[in-house]
């Protein structure tokens, strides 16, 4: 069969099938004649082998050494093919998302563009001081999408830039909550404790609901930057975690603090009181928690907390006793 007649047929050009004959991938076992290529059923069997591997996106070069070579594994191949599709969707996903950003800044004119496109330039880049300078650059005038600052929160691991990140988004308003949210049901903890980080500075009635959701989260950091942004806004469900966190001695100062500013209404102060007193009993063993449990009596209103102390100056464990006792002091120094 003659090269037009092969084109015709096979759908591959005749320059792309002489090409394919300089290379050696296709050589056509006869010549008429007049010196024309002549195709026959193996050669033309292997031009579709050819083009079936170009479909999945090998190149030339690999397409010769996998038809060439008897020991070549196809494995190997098809494994390769997949980390590289992979990394081709990764990057053109990133780009997509890029686009959506400068998108949403479009109603800003040229500048809103150039000044997304100039931030994402530093968000990206490895140094840590270079992305905290794109937040604190020029053109703050210019709105940044809350979506952006907030994939930036999740995924930034200095402590500097993460406050930077967190500022810039409790300045941009808008939705940030929904990128955050999200955060907090990845599986990576290091995601989950910047998301409630995030959220714990932000206000209204649904990020109060998601820091509830967090209260149940596995990792105790997350749990206890719930329980410590709930109580600050006077929402007693917190109450069993920041009683935990004494316990435990998770930021048990700062849960100790948040308990008696909730303490400070009644109908509160029973509950947290009568919480400090049932692990106080149930930890006569450990001289370490029932210091910290009689230490966070001591922020509880005065009134209710003096007698609690009181009782606590002569327990059986000295240590205690003698911390109870201090404490006490203070407080009637305070109120006298």
């Amino acid at each position: 069969m003659l090269i037009g007649e092969v084109a015709r047929r096979s759908g591959v050009s005749t320059r792309m099938l002489r090409h394919y004959d300089s290379l050696g991938l296709v050589r056509p076992t006869g010549r008429t004649v007049g010196g024309y290529r002549e195709y026959s059923d193996e050669d033309i069997r292997r031009i579709f082998h050819v083009e079936s591997l170009r479909s999945l996106g090998l190149s030339l070069k690999q397409i010769g050494r996998a038809l060439e070579d008897p020991a070549f594994e196809p494995s190997t191949l098809v494994g390769d093919l997949i980390r590289r599709t992979e990394d081709r969707l990764r990057r053109e996903q990133e780009l997509l998302e890029r686009l959506r950003t400068v998108d949403a800044s479009t109603s800003h004119g040229w500048e809103g563009v150039l000044r997304i496109v100039e931030l994402l330039r530093g968000l990206s880049s490895p140094d840590a001081a270079r992305r905290q300078q794109a937040l604190l650059g020029p053109n703050e005038d210019v709105p940044v999408p809350a979506e952006l600052l907030a994939g930036a929160v999740l995924a930034e691991a200095d402590p500097n830039v993460a406050g930077a990140l967190r500022w810039a988004l409790a300045r941009a308003g808008g939705d940030g909550l929904r990128g955050l949210s999200p955060g907090l049901r990845s599986e990576d903890v290091g995601i989950r404790r910047r998301a409630v980080l995030a959220i714990a500075e932000m206000s209204g009635d649904e990020a109060t609901a998601v820091l509830a959701e967090a209260l149940g989260d596995p990792d105790p950091t997350v749990r206890a930057q719930a329980a410590l942004a709930l109580g600050s806004r006077g929402e007693t469900t917190a109450v069993p975690a920041l009683v935990g966190m004494v316990v435990d001695g998770t930021k048990d100062v700062e849960a100790g603090e948040v308990l008696g500013a909730l303490s400070s209404d009644p109908g509160c102060a029973d509950r947290v009181m009568s919480a400090l007193t049932d692990e106080l009993a149930a930890h006569t063993a450990d001289s370490a928690v029932r210091i910290r449990l009689t230490q966070a009596l001591a922020e509880m209103p005065p009134g209710i907390a003096r007698d609690a102390l009181r009782d606590l100056a002569h327990d059986d464990d000295r240590a205690v006793a003698l911390v109870a006792s201090a404490l006490a002091a203070m407080l009637e120094e305070r109120s006298g």
